[in-house]
Order: structure tokens, then C-alpha cells, then sequence
């Protein structure tokens, strides 16, 4: 595998390979998934993971929608992403660079944890204008105490550090994988595991994660919660390790229009554990809101 993935060869087995496009837009080659037909629905996958993450889902909701969604800057086939592009403004302006270069403009937006961050972002600062944000176990807050004075720091020292970025990669065997993903809280499947292991044995995509991780500033995100022009739904699963279910009802307390959904013994990665579930929630949200 070399330092990027490369679509001949690692994404021949893709999942949704069909759907996939290759687009230049915000000076990045982006690889992108368009699927289906009727009113534009964009997915958003969180920090680490990329289109494979809804995988299940958009098949679900293309009979009634254009699902597009795509690997953020630095993931899986997007690459290589400016340093700019990697921080939460660089990224919204990124994602909303990509959405004109294709000329579509989403009625819903569906983020998954750092990817709703994204899409809040997006709507204060009129880059899209949505009729509604569906957030999944979104990252909206700062991780405080000793964590957050230690990995933050530790992220901007290894986002450059060529050598860890090789360890990690090699460091990437199935059964590390699998640790990994249980301990966000889900369940997940062989073939979840396998396309994560194929990301994380990546040293270009692993560069890209700690090059977001470096790079993120959450403190300001509160503020963006509360000037949030459209309607959001926060999605919650009770059994998330990664973000504490508590922050959903923080972000719903912010947001102006807001309402709250509980997914109970599911965790982090709940769309990927149950995309039946996930797309029934996409696909109408008033029906499961808790408020």
C-alpha cells in the first residue's frame, strides 16, 4: 500500500463503487458518492472514517433522495488536503466549495460527530442553507481537563511527524482495529472492520486524521450552536464512549430550533451499527424526537 490510497487498486472494493466520481474543487481532487434521485440529502462522515462510513444508509434513502456525501480533506481519497483545509472553518469552506462545483444544494444535511461540526459551521456562515441539520453523536464541544491539555497538543506534534504516522499505519492489524472501534461504544460489523483496517494501515489517511485533530478548535462552536439559522435534530446513542450522550441535550440547549433523539444500546458509530434505523431517522426525524 503506498502513502495514499489508490483507487485502481484499493478501491476496487469500495462499497457503493458505482456511485463514486472524482471531482476537482477548493484545489483538491475529492472522491464523491452521488446516488439516487430527488431533493439533494448530503451525509457527512466524522474524523477518521470517510464515504464507507454510510454505506448502508444511502442505498436506503435513494428511492426518495440524491444522497451525496464524500471522504473529507486528507481521508481515504480525498487527498492531499491544503493545512488549511483541515481546521473546522478550512473544512466548512472546503465542503461548500465541493457542494457549488457540483451544483447542488442539499435540503437536509446529515453529519456524523466532527461531521456535524462541519455542517454547523456551514449554516452560520451561509456557505449552504439546508432546511434542516441532522446531527449523529455530534463533536461540538472541547475535550477539557487533563485529556484536553494532553491530546491536543500531542495531535500538532504527531499531524507532521512522518515516523508516527508509519508506526500507526503498520500498527493497524485487525485485531487493534477491532479494539478500537469497541471502544466508541459499537458493534461492528466484519466488513465495517475491514474497511477501517484498510484506512488506518494508510499512512496518507492517517496523516489527514491527526492533521484534523491538530487543527480543530471546538471553543467557538457553543456560540455557533446558539446562531444557528435552520432547525436541528441531535442524535443521540446512549451507549457512546467516544462523545458523552449528555452533549446532545448541551447542544439542543444552545440551538434555537432544536429537538433530541435517543438511540438507545447503540454507540458512536450508530448509523454503521444500525443503517435501517439511521435512515428512518434521516428520512423523518419529527417522528422519533424525544422534544
Amino acid at each position: 500500500m503506498g502513502y495514499y490510497l489508490d483507487w485502481a487498486k484499493d478501491g476496487r472494493d469500495w462499497p457503493n463503487h458505482s456511485a463514486s466520481r472524482f471531482v476537482e474543487a477548493s484545489g483538491m481532487r475529492w472522491h464523491v458518492q452521488v446516488m439516487g434521485s430527488g431533493p439533494a440529502l448530503l451525509l457527512l462522515h466524522g474524523t477518521g472514517a470517510a464515504t464507507h462510513s454510510w454505506r448502508d444508509v444511502m442505498p436506503k434513502l435513494a428511492a426518495n433522495y440524491t444522497v451525496v456525501t464524500m471522504d473529507l480533506p486528507g481521508h481515504a481519497f480525498t487527498q492531499p488536503p491544503s493545512k488549511s483545509s483541515l481546521s473546522l472553518p478550512g473544512m466548512a469552506a472546503a465542503v461548500a466549495s465541493l457542494l457549488r462545483t457540483l451544483n447542488i444544494n442539499p435540503v437536509r444535511a446529515v453529519g456524523h460527530s466532527a461531521g456535524a461540526a462541519v455542517l454547523v459551521r456551514m449554516a452560520v456562515e451561509r456557505l449552504f442553507a439546508p432546511d434542516d441539520i441532522i446531527s449523529f453523536n455530534g463533536a461540538f464541544f472541547p475535550v477539557t481537563g487533563v485529556a484536553g491539555q494532553f491530546f491536543s497538543p500531542l495531535a500538532k506534534t504527531f499531524a507532521n511527524a512522518t515516523i508516527v504516522q508509519k508506526v500507526f499505519a503498520k500498527m493497524a492489524d485487525r485485531k487493534a482495529v477491532e479494539r478500537l472501534l469497541r471502544d466508541t461504544g459499537s458493534n461492528i460489523d466484519a466488513e465495517g472492520i475491514t474497511l477501517y483496517q484498510k484506512l488506518f494501515s494508510n499512512e496518507g489517511h492517517i496523516a489527514g486524521t491527526l492533521g484534523m485533530m491538530a487543527a480543530w478548535d471546538l471553543h467557538w462552536v457553543p456560540q455557533d450552536l446558539k446562531n444557528l439559522p435552520v432547525p436541528t435534530t441531535f442524535v443521540f446513542a446512549s451507549g457512546d464512549r467516544t462523545i458523552p450522550p449528555a452533549r446532545a441535550a448541551e447542544a439542543a440547549r444552545l440551538a434555537p430550533r432544536s429537538s433530541l433523539i435517543e438511540i438507545k444500546g447503540l454507540g458512536h458509530l450508530a448509523h454503521e451499527e444500525d443503517p435501517t434505523g439511521a435512515a428512518a431517522i434521516i428520512a423523518d426525524p419529527a417522528s422519533f424526537a424525544l422534544r
